[in-house]
């Protein structure tokens, strides 16, 4: 049976993580990702979309970055709403590491041996 999507709902605080580090811009934060969490397989037009629903949110902002080689570069930046959100996302996330920590002894329980 396939997994399911493990990070999409964690996305969004996945990059304000990344943004706690200074303005960053589209790829760069992929790259955080990647540095940060192992196995992370984030869709670039995922990231692309959530950056954009994070601006229209508030959370980031954005410029564009033009003082560079090469295309111009759309860089984003953590607001104080967003600074706000992430308290949010750790209290979201420590509940369900209890709910997970919960199914995990539950099921060491009742796990036919031999299994792991």
């Amino acid at each position: 049976m396939p997994a399911p999507h493990r990070h999409g709902r964690h996305l969004p605080a996945f990059i304000l993580l990344a943004l706690t580090e200074g303005p960053l811009h589209g790829h760069a934060i992929r790259a955080a990702l990647h540095a940060r969490f192992a196995d992370f397989k984030g869709d670039p037009g995922a990231i692309y979309r959530t950056l954009q629903a994070l601006e229209a949110a508030g959370e980031v902002t954005a410029h564009w970055d033009t003082g560079t080689r090469g295309p111009a570069r759309k860089v984003y930046e953590l607001t104080p709403l967003g600074w706000e959100r992430l308290g949010f996302w750790e209290e979201d996330i420590r509940q369900r590491l209890g709910f997970l920590q919960g199914f995990l002894d539950g099921y060491a329980k009742v796990r036919p041996s031999g299994r792991s």
